[in-house]
């Protein structure tokens, strides 16, 4: 006899006296299905963050940059199949950052990129563009857009589920009224075609983007495949920590930088017990993804990463 819902019932009656007074009809479809079953992520749970690392952290390695050759002077050089060598070797996901791919890169070739990560025991956190939709000009515009659906194809082809953007430069919003809500716009046409995918595009807090301008294309794109791609490093603000919070709780992804510029233009230490505090009170539960930007990075990547274990996942 086929094992189904109700003959599983039945047989389980027949065996178990604790189920002797309970029929088929009295059990709801959430006493079957628990906790598991919820489309919205568990409110309280605490778990630890996962890493991963940008592939622009090692950009000064790669034999391409946006679709052109770039001498490496005798740096080790890297190109995406060795960039995940390396992730596997530090234990964490990758960030597959769009300017480092060969210009003739496929869908061949990132399906090779795909079987390669997976053998590898890499996860491809996501990938990455650097876009503008505050172009004043219709047909570059058209350009931005026609680029970054294109790149969201390519996401899903690398199984990648979320994509970084940019909106555009806090300059354009201000010197143009027509830009934020051009911004808007295309980020709406994106977003309907990264749903059909299923991938999650992370607006990020660049070109000096305040947080309330940030937070004003999220809402105004109000999509659930949309939120923030939160940048700790790019608030050039007198209170950054206070605009990385309010950001939080609508990221999809973070990219931790080790430094941050204050208005005076210093650059000083990102806090990581300080993001991590704020990421867990806005229960932020995704990837922290490493951009490393200073010096050395081969020799100290592995470092940081050790302490961004430490403090982000307690081990």
């Amino acid at each position: 006899m086929p094992l189904n819902r109700r003959n599983f019932f039945q047989l389980s009656t027949a065996s178990a006296v604790s189920l002797t007074s309970i029929s088929t009809s009295q059990v709801s479809e959430r006493t079957l299905l628990p906790e598991q079953t919820r489309s919205e992520p568990n409110q309280k749970f605490a778990g630890q963050f996962r890493l991963g690392l940008a592939a622009y952290s090692l950009r000064k390695h790669f034999k391409f940059f946006k679709g052109r050759h770039q001498p490496t002077n005798g740096l080790q050089e890297f190109d995406m199949f060795s960039f995940i060598d390396y992730c596997a070797a530090q234990q964490c996901a990758a960030e597959l950052t769009s300017y480092f791919f060969p210009p003739n890169a496929d869908r061949d070739y990132f399906l090779k990129i795909k079987r390669h990560a997976f053998l590898s025991g890499v996860p491809i956190v996501g990938t990455a563009i650097g876009n503008n939709f505050t172009v004043p000009n219709k047909t570059q515009l058209e350009k931005e857009i026609t680029l970054a659906n294109l790149w969201i194809d390519h996401a899903s082809t690398l199984g990648a589920n979320h994509i970084r953007f940019f909106a555009g430069t806090k300059k354009q919003i201000e010197s143009n009224p027509n830009a934020l809500t051009s911004a808007i716009n295309s980020l709406k046409q994106c977003a309907k075609h990264a749903a059909n995918l299923g991938i999650f595009i992370g607006v990020e807090n660049h070109g000096q983007l305040t947080a309330d301008q940030v937070m004003k294309i999220v809402k105004g794109v109000d999509s659930p495949w949309l939120g923030v791609n939160l940048d700790t490093g790019n608030f050039i603000s007198p209170t950054p920590y206070q605009d990385l919070k309010k950001c939080a709780s609508s990221s999809v992804n973070v990219q931790y930088k080790m430094k941050m510029k204050q208005p005076s233009g210093e650059k000083v230490d990102v806090n990581m017990e300080r993001v991590k505090k704020l990421l867990t009170e806005t229960q932020y539960k995704g990837h922290i993804v490493l951009e490393y930007e200073e010096e050395n990075p081969l020799e100290n990547i592995p470092q940081v990463l050790t302490r961004m274990r430490s403090v982000f996942r307690g081990i």
